[in-house]
């Protein structure tokens, strides 16, 4: 039955469930998930409007309706309320009977709860399961797969899709993995190839993994993952992190070396060049993607270091900002090894125009016949050159101010 939309604490939506003495926990399959406030609008409305954001409208397991309604029968809430995996149609969730909003007054009201989907295939990517009742058959082409993942053996789907209706822009890729566990992680996994891992170093695994070359059994690290690499194996077969292809990683360490491939590891300046990156054992974060920002909205973004900070790039280093400073004892240009002084310009212009000026008026006196009562005539080789010494000195002297930088400055 409707729903009248309620305001104040009520407004939360949460709806009676009409039998309280049935089982308090069952399974159900997901007929809708509640995501936005258009595509059922009147469902929206009268199920708490956008309290009803992630909740879903189910069919109990064993009571499949062929003519599913929206109603408070099968109208669930998410169990947690801050860890929201919302399932996709078709998946299996449990379905909880707990008190609502109204324990304070009635401790026989409970509402409908559901927890997230069930494993049915063991498949990060989704785990529905075809519904005959309502279409969802199986394809011939994959009755096999069906039939075999049910009998216990691993989920292979290998004709482009399962053509499951999983909702209204949920797109299936069958590349997408799941994470390859070692004894003791705790993993979280999105439906996309990305996840955390929450591990350790574990040198003796039987299947190998790249960070536990270094360190003792049991030294955390962290892996965070976007986006998945390609691999030659079947899309079934769990994978391993890999900083180098894997899209988009970060990664927390301990104890472990990294085997990342750096874009560029020239360290010429350097006097005493830094480990490699591929070879630094200890603690470090790693930051691995096809590009970097790093942007501060309203303050600044400090740079501290212990030891050195290497900005090292195959192309070029560039700064762009009205006003570069840079405060140091000593700035070698060029060359770690540079050892020629750069000049000081201010003071150097006003020594060099006062020579200028003195050499002006040394020229002209040069060309200034002397000797009295009868002038006394120079030697002809000095009117010419001090002419040419006066124009060149003239002109220096008149453009003194343009040989001073308008951008570099030194102390």
């Amino acid at each position: 039955m409707p729903i009248k939309p309620i305001t104040g604490l009520s407004s939360l939506g949460i709806q009676k469930v009409p039998s309280a003495g049935l089982s308090n926990v069952f399974s159900g399959r997901v007929r809708y998930a509640m995501l936005d406030e258009k595509t059922e609008n009147k469902a929206f409305k009268e199920f708490g409007e956008w309290s009803s954001i992630g909740c879903i409208f189910f069919d109990k397991i064993n009571q499949p309706n062929p003519d599913p309604q929206f109603s408070t029968d099968n109208f669930a809430r998410p169990l947690f309320p801050n860890q929201n995996l919302v399932p996709l149609e078709n998946e299996v969730v449990y379905i909880m009977a707990l008190p609502n909003s109204d324990i304070q007054s009635n401790v026989n009201d409970l509402s409908y709860y559901y927890f997230q989907p069930i494993n049915i295939w063991n498949s990060v990517h989704h785990n529905a399961i075809p519904d005959p009742i309502n279409g969802n058959t199986i394809p011939p082409s994959q009755q096999q797969d069906y039939e075999q993942t049910e009998g216990g053996s691993v989920r292979r789907v290998t004709d482009g899709g399962t053509e499951i209706d999983l909702g209204d822009t949920f797109q299936e890729k069958l590349s997408i993995r799941n994470l390859l566990p070692y004894e003791g992680d705790n993993i979280i996994q999105g439906r996309w190839g990305n996840t955390i891992r929450l591990g350790s170093t574990v040198p003796k695994a039987t299947i190998p993994n790249p960070w536990s070359r270094s360190g003792e059994p049991g030294d955390s690290i962290i892996i965070i993952k976007n986006g998945q690499h390609d691999e030659n194996t079947d899309p079934w077969v769990p994978q391993v992190e890999d900083i180098n292809t894997d899209k988009s990683s970060i990664y927390l360490t301990s104890t472990q070396a990294i085997p990342i491939e750096a874009s560029s590891t020239s360290y010429n300046s350097f006097f005493q060049p830094p480990t490699t990156p591929d070879k630094f054992i200890g603690e470090q974060i790693i930051l691995n993607s096809g590009r970097l920002l790093l942007n501060s909205k309203n303050d600044s973004i400090l740079l501290s270091s212990f030891d050195t900070i290497n900005l090292n790039s195959i192309n070029n280093v560039n700064i762009d900002s009205p006003t570069t400073i840079i405060k140091s004892d000593k700035i070698l240009l060029g060359d770690k090894n540079a050892r020629e002084s750069v000049i000081l310009g201010d003071k150097f212009l006003a020594d060099f125009q006062s020579l200028m000026s003195n050499l002006i008026t040394l020229t002209s006196a040069l060309q200034t016949p002397i000797g009295t009562p009868i002038p006394f005539v120079p030697n002809v080789a000095i009117p010419v050159p001090a002419v040419q010494v006066q124009n060149i000195a003239n002109k220096m002297l008149n453009k003194i101010q343009s040989y001073k930088s308008q951008v570099s400055k030194s102390k």
